[in-house]
């Protein structure tokens, strides 16, 4: 123990180790002790990561193929062979839900990588140099923001298509609003401190002052507003597949599934009932769980 703790001080005086690095490692590890206490958040992350497992092994996991149509069994209600049923075209309902997990968490998934790499990019610009780059990117923003979420998605998809590939693009731009003000506000408390005055006057062009210090110190905000965006851009994705405009036939998506149960309704209701229990179940636990880490991470909770 005596040579770990004299080797850690060796590497801190060597400059291996900063003080900043001392600080984050203690930060995360409180947030996550925080995190851990929180017992409703640690179980919509063990949801989220069966829900993950679900999407990854969907080929084992699915009882039948879910584009294979069997005639025979139209609109069967849930049975041993077919345990939450069948659709119009005696497709397998809980193998095309299974399926379904991997379109919702990858266009959930993606969508909000593409948002967060807009938002922080703008936002850190815009506060780094403020003037009229500033006003330029807020201006822009501000006309995103004015549109309603989805009818300002639907019009991206019918210029663009529908389509998985565009529902990434599309829900990418109607998110990062709100990531670019979250970053913009952030960094413009960060950039008045010491330790960026001392990159400044040590030559660090804007790029290392914004990608080494700056966006760094950002990380928690970022991983709060990636889960949290999560679950909305999954509800966005079923809304827009509902109305025709998202994922397209055959492929497998609880929006799309929900709106083809519609004339089945009066007749088989579970058909459109284990979709939105899929979708219910999904958008609560990143909304919890997304809620529980940022409390972690807000030094404010410590106490």
């Amino acid at each position: 123990m005596f040579n770990k703790q004299k080797k850690f001080e060796e590497a801190v005086l060597s400059g291996e180790y900063s003080n900043d690095d001392i600080e984050y490692s203690s930060y995360y590890k409180d947030s996550f002790k925080r995190l851990k206490k929180n017992k409703m958040a640690m179980l919509c992350a063990i949801i989220i990561l069966l829900l993950v497992i679900i999407a990854v092994f969907a080929p084992v996991l699915a009882p039948y193929d879910p584009d294979v149509q069997d005639y025979a069994n139209i609109l069967k209600a849930p049975s041993k062979a077919h345990l939450l049923g069948t659709d119009e075209y005696g497709r397998d309902i809980l193998s095309r839900i299974i399926y379904g997990t991997r379109v919702s968490l990858s266009v959930g998934l993606l969508a909000q990588v593409l948002a967060t790499l807009i938002g922080v990019t703008l936002g850190a610009l815009a506060a780094y140099y403020g003037g009229w780059v500033d006003t330029v990117i807020s201006r822009i923003t501000e006309i995103f923001a004015a549109f309603p979420d989805l009818i300002f998605a639907m019009g991206i998809m019918f210029v663009i298509g529908p389509g998985i590939k565009n529902i990434f693009i599309a829900l990418g731009l109607l998110t990062w609003v709100r990531t670019a003000r979250m970053i913009r506000g952030q960094i413009l408390q960060l950039k008045e401190k010491e330790y960026v005055e001392a990159a400044k006057a040590s030559g660090a062009t804007a790029f290392h002052t914004i990608t080494k210090h700056l966006i760094p110190n950002c990380i928690s905000t970022v991983i709060v507003l990636v889960t949290l965006g999560i679950p909305n851009a999954i509800m966005y994705e079923a809304s827009l597949s509902f109305l025709g405009l998202g994922i397209q036939p055959p492929t497998a998506s609880w929006g799309s599934m929900i709106s083809s149960a519609q004339p089945f309704i009066s007749y088989l209701p579970t058909y459109s009932i284990f979709p939105g229990i899929a979708i219910m179940i999904t958008v609560i636990a990143f909304n919890i769980f997304g809620d529980g880490l940022r409390d972690a991470l807000d030094p404010k909770m410590k106490n």
